[in-house]
Formats: structure tokens, C-alpha cells, sequence
């Protein structure tokens, strides 16, 4: 009979080997970030001195969008400024579901579905690239800056200025928006890594609800959100074709328990690894006690025929070994005495 010893794997959800938690592997993800702030402040350094020409290719940006009917900025934030609560909820989506959310996002992702953090850092590294080799290339100016708009979060918000000091900001990297792009990827992650309906409807609304903050606050212009989830989309499929999600933990599989067991062949003598994903009792994955008990028969060798009580057909050592228990289990009976 196989003998089994359960090893746990990763965390509920992925199948990947328990992630290390150690100081090296806490090193390597600041580096990354590291690289990310180092590239963004020599981004900002190239841009310091392009006002003239942010504010010209902003302007050039509400032209075009009036010439193809998307130009919704002026009358949609006329619409928010009218309410001081819709005001606030536009502020509050836009600085609260940013950085907040992300962080959050990634914290989680790291310590329960390391697949899926891999995938979403790996995507927002090369979103984030492209979005840098766009701000230099191609300065705007946010709407914020021109005539005829109110910048909201500026005026009528303390705790942005505490996630983002103003002179952290690149103030002409309007195009494309990392706001919707990046607040696509968390929904995309947590969309695949989770299967509660509630965290899958906030997946949703997050990059939606984004997308009417940075034209409400006058943060960005429309093309900007559809630019940024396109760049966003371009990071997610690098991502993919890098290091793809395994196809059993890829759409929303993380509520079963993963068991990985070391068995013991009894004929061969050598160490087989198997994969177990047990899911909970009720579920359509879960398999029925029924199931179950035919695969530890089949596991153990017995099965639905005759029992031999005997030990007629066995081998000469399987035969010695039957009668050396029975031998045992009568001297330890006192009915047998």
C-alpha cells in the first residue's frame, strides 16, 4: 500500500510552490519598485521644461476630440461641480482607488495568489514603461491647466498632497492615464484570482468608477483613460506571454485546497509527486464521498471482488506475511487464549 505524507503548496488558489518569505525575496520586489521611482524622477527631470508644448498638445488634444464628438470633459465637470457631494465622491474615487487600492492589491496578491501578483507586476512594469516613453515624447498638460476647468482635487483636497506631494507629480504625463490602466490591471488580477462575486463586482467597478474621476476632476481628457487601458492591455498580454497563469488557477479557481503528496509506489519503491485539488463539500469541483472512497481503494489496492481470507493466489511472501498478522492479532485476543 502507498503511504502519503501531505505537503502544502501554495496558499489556496495557485498550485505553485509556497512562495519564499524571506528577506532576499523582500529585496527583490523594492528593487523593482527602486527601478520604477528611479526612471519616473528621470522622466520628470526631461519634462521640467516643457510647459509651452504640454499645453499646446492639451489643447491640440480638445480640438481633435471635439473634431470625433469626445469631447465630454467641460460638460461633465459642470455637471459634478454643481453637487459638492458629487465633487467629493470624484475626488475621493480619484485619490482613494489609485495607490491605496494598488498597494493593497499587490500586498494580498503576494501573500495569497503569488501567480497573479507576478502577472500584475510584471504588467504594470511594462505599462508603466511604455507610459514613460510616452511622456517623453509627447508632454500634455492636463485639463486642470487650462481655461475653463476647476482642479477639484487641488482645491478641495488635503490627502492628496499626503499619496502624491505635488513635487513628486509629473505634471505633463496626462497621456496616457496610469489611473485607469493600472486600476484595470488590480481588476483584471483580482478578477482571475478571486471568485467572490462581492471582490469580482469591485474588480468591475474600479477601473469604470476611475474613468469618471480623471474627467471629473479634470485630471485627464477621455482619449487619456482609453489610451491607458490600451497600454495597460499591451503590459497584461507581455505579461502573459512571459509567464502565463497555469490553465487550472487561471479563471477565478482559489477556494479549493491544494494538498501536493509524496507517495511511495509499493512495487517500483520510487517517490511519485501528486497533485491533489480537493474542493469543499457542496461544490460542482468537489468530488463525492462516493469518488473519493474508489480512489483510496484504487490507491490502497483494494478492490470490489471477493475478499481473499485465505490468502489463496498470493505470493509465497505476501502469503507468509498474511499469516505472521494473523499470527499476531490472535496472540494480542485473550478470546483466542
Amino acid at each position: 500500500m502507498a503511504s502519503h505524507a501531505a505537503k502544502p503548496v501554495e496558499p489556496a488558489g495557485t498550485g505553485l510552490p509556497a512562495p519564499e518569505r524571506s528577506w532576499a525575496e523582500l529585496a527583490r520586489q523594492v528593487m523593482i519598485v527602486g527601478l520604477g521611482i528611479f526612471l519616473y524622477f528621470a522622466v520628470r527631470g526631461q519634462t521640467e521644461g516643457a510647459e509651452s508644448a504640454a499645453l499646446e498638445n492639451g489643447q491640440r488634444i480638445l480640438e481633435w476630440e471635439e473634431s470625433v464628438g469626445l469631447d465630454w470633459e467641460l460638460g461633465l465637470q459642470a455637471i459634478v461641480t454643481s453637487s459638492r457631494v458629487l465633487t467629493t465622491l470624484s475626488n475621493w474615487a480619484y485619490i482613494w482607488l489609485h495607490w491605496p487600492v494598488i498597494i493593497i492589491a499587490l500586498i494580498w496578491l503576494h501573500r495569497n495568489r503569488r501567480a497573479h501578483y507576478i502577472l500584475m507586476r510584471n504588467a504594470m512594469f511594462v505599462s508603466g514603461l511604455i507610459g514613460l516613453a510616452i511622456f517623453i515624447r509627447f508632454p500634455v498638460a492636463p485639463p486642470r491647466m487650462l481655461d475653463g476647468f476647476v482642479d477639484t482635487v487641488t482645491e478641495l483636497s488635503t490627502s492628496y498632497r499626503i499619496l502624491q506631494p505635488p513635487d513628486l507629480v509629473n505634471k505633463y504625463a496626462a497621456v496616457p492615464s496610469l489611473h485607469v490602466g493600472w486600476n484595470l490591471l488590480v481588476g483584471v488580477a483580482l478578477y482571475l484570482a478571486v471568485s467572490n462575486r462581492f471582490v469580482r463586482a469591485f474588480a468591475v467597478l474600479s477601473p469604470i468608477t476611475m474613468s469618471f474621476a480623471i474627467i471629473a476632476t479634470a485630471n485627464h481628457y477621455v482619449i487619456d483613460g482609453i489610451l491607458g487601458a490600451i497600454v495597460a492591455g499591451v503590459g497584461l498580454g507581455a505579461a502573459w506571454l512571459y509567464e502565463p497563469l497555469p490553465a487550472e488557477i487561471s479563471y477565478g479557481v482559489g477556494d479549493g485546497e491544494i494538498v501536493e503528496n509524496e507517495s511511495v509506489d509499493a512495487a517500483s519503491g520510487q517517490l511519485a509527486d501528486e497533485v491533489e485539488v480537493v474542493g469543499r463539500p457542496g461544490e460542482d469541483n468537489a468530488p463525492s464521498f462516493e469518488s473519493r472512497d474508489h480512489t483510496l481503494a484504487e490507491k490502497s489496492g483494494v478492490h470490489d471482488g471477493p475478499i481473499d481470507i485465505g490468502g489463496q493466489g498470493q505470493s509465497q511472501e505476501q502469503q507468509h506475511q498474511f499469516e505472521s498478522v494473523t499470527s499476531r492479532s490472535q496472540r494480542s485476543d485473550p478470546t483466542q487464549a
